[in-house]
């Protein structure tokens, strides 16, 4: 095990958490669609045989690591190999299914008296977001390209049909928000966002005018080499720059799946910032990943395992929760909206099989089998939120 993951290479230590955590466990699979087997061939679990299976390797570690910390404990006994399955991401689903009373409310309120808060570190200062967007985003260019489609997309596809391919369904997703934000030939564009190009080739290949900004050093590069070779870059200005820095005046602002990255403290300020950036009459395309209301409200303070190790800093809003800050802060407002929740799903299943597939290139770049076992959770455990309905994705048409 390499040094960098020494909370996965340390067991915590604590019976009676684990006592407790094992208690807990045990009654809350009991009634969920899956089955729990231990290494003495008990089996737990309301599953049938044709249930995903929960193989817990380890069950010590296992249960001190979930006394430790619930919300990151789960996904470090993965990492560490103390429990395992052949299908994550329908074990999970089970679990996204009953998220909010998987821990009875009489205990509720004891454990977030143990839960950890967001680090000040994490903060969404502009160096704040800086560093953690550097967590992310610049692990690896070549990482990224072994298991996106080739536009480099990495947010929700919007699928004409289940056989469709990851490209075409990224490329409807794009038009998609460039019609919600009425750009054509001569539109000034801003993107707060760059991910690698593909949304600035695709306004530009229509005759807009683009600029569009980065904080991630690694996207800004091969973002820019991308422009280049669709032969737009007359038409497309790359920044590394945080949004709250940008000046002029648009026609039209794009994001997809950035907001997220803000932080719910500098809502008000991002929402503004979009506001004074925007001319009279313009649009805004917004894309984002959601979470209901009540869960945003409850979890708003909460530290998890995904703040942890793949989105520091990172807290989805709520439709609600958008809405209010519009009206409380801006004269904008939602006019226009569709999900793409079911398609994130979709998405997010075709990227994991290709991860999988892909890993031995993957391995060859120098992430090793921890790095492996993280990245398969985090993509299960995405797509098994969207899978139980437990997170959505909308993109939405913001106008005053």
């Amino acid at each position: 095990m390499r040094a960098e993951w020494p909370d996965i290479e340390r067991v915590p230590h604590s019976p009676l958490r684990a006592a407790i955590a094992r208690a807990l466990f045990h009654q809350a699979v009991r009634t969920l669609p899956v089955r729990v087997v231990f290494p003495d061939a008990t089996v737990l679990g309301g599953g049938t045989a044709e249930s995903p299976v929960l193989r817990v390797v380890r069950p010590g570690p296992f249960y001190h690591r979930l006394g430790a910390e619930a919300k990151i404990g789960f996904g470090e006994a993965y990492m560490a190999g103390d429990w395992t399955s052949t299908d994550p991401a329908g074990v999970l689903t089970a679990f996204a299914g009953r998220i909010s009373t998987l821990v009875p409310p009489t205990l509720q309120r004891f454990r977030r008296l143990a839960e950890r808060t967001t680090p000040k570190a994490d903060r969404n200062t502009v160096e704040g977001a800086r560093r953690n967007i550097h967590h992310h985003y610049d692990l690896s260019n070549e990482l990224f390209a072994t298991f996106l489609d080739e536009t480099m997309t990495y947010s929700a596809a919007w699928f004409d049909s289940p056989e469709e391919s990851l490209e075409s369904a990224q490329l409807r997703k794009i038009d998609g928000l460039l019609d919600y934000a009425g750009v054509g030939a001569g539109t000034q564009v801003l993107e707060i966002g760059t991910g690698w190009g593909s949304l600035a080739i695709r306004a530009a290949e229509r005759g807009a005018e683009v600029t569009t900004v980065t904080v991630s050093t690694e996207q800004l590069d091969l973002a820019r080499k991308r422009i280049a070779a669709a032969g737009v870059a007359d038409r497309v200005q790359v920044r590394l720059q945080d949004y709250r820095e940008i000046t002029g005046i648009y026609d039209a602002i794009l994001s997809i799946e950035m907001i997220e990255a803000v932080g719910m403290g500098y809502w008000p300020v991002f929402f503004r910032t979009l506001e004074r950036l925007l001319r009279t009459g313009g649009r805004i395309g917004l894309q984002t990943i959601t979470m209901p209301h009540e869960r945003m409200l409850a979890t708003r303070h909460s530290y998890t395992w995904i703040h942890k190790y793949i989105f520091p800093g990172g807290m989805l809003p709520s439709v609600p929760a958008i809405e209010g800050v519009l009206a409380g802060h801006t004269g904008l407002r939602i006019v226009e909206q569709r999900s793409l929740g079911a398609d994130y799903a979709a998405t997010l299943r075709r990227w994991r099989e290709r991860f999988g597939e892909q890993w031995p290139r993957i391995s060859a770049l120098g992430f090793d089998e921890t790095f492996h076992r993280m990245w398969e959770f985090y993509l299960a455990y995405s797509e098994a939120g969207f899978r139980a309905r437990y997170l959505d994705d909308w993109q939405l048409r913001i106008q005053a």
